[in-house]
């Protein structure tokens, strides 16, 4: 699973950042992603990390699943730097390895146990959480650079998680056909595809590690609180306290790591594109409006019509 997640990151983020830039919570950016091969590869290894992820969730705690996922953002750097050549801040290096501190912690102190069932009050807070992410989202989709991949990135991970709470009972489920009854299984669908759009918005915004450590870090917290006072996720007894360190130290790690990560890409802008906010910038210091002259370049005759007087008027450039 982690390995499936981190080859995941890493491919969908490149085909976020070759698709053009989204301004608007928009559905239709998943369109337009899978127009690529590598979104589609990376989407598989997704589905595949997700597969493995429910089939674990049947008997392990959702704090260990959850705290786990983070680990494919280790997988993501390093893959990043081998391929993409990727350069991670000494910072980023070290929390990494606080990250696999911590989720080897939580492995130590996790007692595998069955689910217990989440009623119908978890169903209809499901539903309510979806409404309040889906709110989110819009006005979260303004926002650019790191700031914009972090606040995407955690409402991914709020998505995710209310998915990971819904799997972890309905994995318990021994009929197939009250499967497909039960409601928790469609809530998983529909709140996995409202991430999946977050977490492609969040890319494109220039930091895979950053959006995924938000995701990673807003998706293990809310999970794994239901998961130990709602569906019986256990601890060993006397490993408590292994349990709380290996928890704080991964959240710690992700949080630091949206903290000090870096753009590791950009959208590629056309050189009159790049050219234009420099103008506005020093059109906006000089006080004056640009103009441009409406007449023949200079060394032309200004008129080739005897008796008939050219126009000298100007088209101001539009301001910012």
């Amino acid at each position: 699973m982690i390995a499936a997640y981190g080859v995941a990151n890493l491919l969908q983020s490149v085909a976020a950042t070759r698709t053009t830039l989204h301004h608007t919570f928009d559905p239709g950016l998943l369109l337009r992603l899978a127009g690529h091969r590598s979104y589609l590869v990376g989407l598989t290894c997704q589905m595949l990390g997700f597969v493995l992820a429910f089939l674990a969730r049947r008997d392990l705690p959702l704090f260990l699943v959850q705290a786990s996922v983070a680990a494919g953002l280790g997988v993501t750097a390093v893959l990043g730097v081998l391929l993409l050549k990727w350069r991670l801040p000494a910072a980023e290096v070290v929390l990494l390895v606080l990250l696999l501190a911590g989720i080897t912690a939580l492995v130590l102190a996790a007692k595998p146990a069955p689910s217990r069932q989440l009623g119908t009050a978890g169903v209809v807070g499901l539903v309510v959480a979806l409404g309040v992410i889906g709110a989110l989202g819009f006005p979260a989709v303004r926002l650019h650079g790191v700031p914009g991949s972090v606040a995407l990135g955690a409402l991914a991970g709020l998505a995710f998680s209310a998915a990971a709470v819904a799997a972890r009972p309905l994995a318990s489920v021994h009929s197939f056909e009250a499967f497909l009854r039960d409601p928790l299984l469609y809530l998983l669908i529909v709140h996995s595809i409202v991430g999946q759009l977050l977490l492609g918005l969040a890319m494109q915004r220039g930091s895979t590690t950053a959006a995924v450590a938000a995701m990673d870090a807003a998706g293990a917290v809310p999970a794994a609180i239901v998961g130990l006072l709602l569906l019986g996720d256990r601890i060993w007894p006397g490993r408590e306290w292994l349990a709380a360190v290996g928890f704080l130290i991964t959240l710690a790690a992700v949080l630091g790591l949206t903290r000090y990560a870096e753009p590791q890409h950009q959208h590629t802008l056309l050189p009159s594109q790049r050219e234009l906010p420099h103008r506005r910038d020093r059109e906006r210091r000089s006080g004056s409006r640009a103009a441009l002259p409406a007449g023949p370049a200079p060394g032309l005759p200004r008129s080739t019509t005897p008796g008939r007087r050219r126009s000298t008027s100007v088209v101001p450039l539009p301001r910012r």
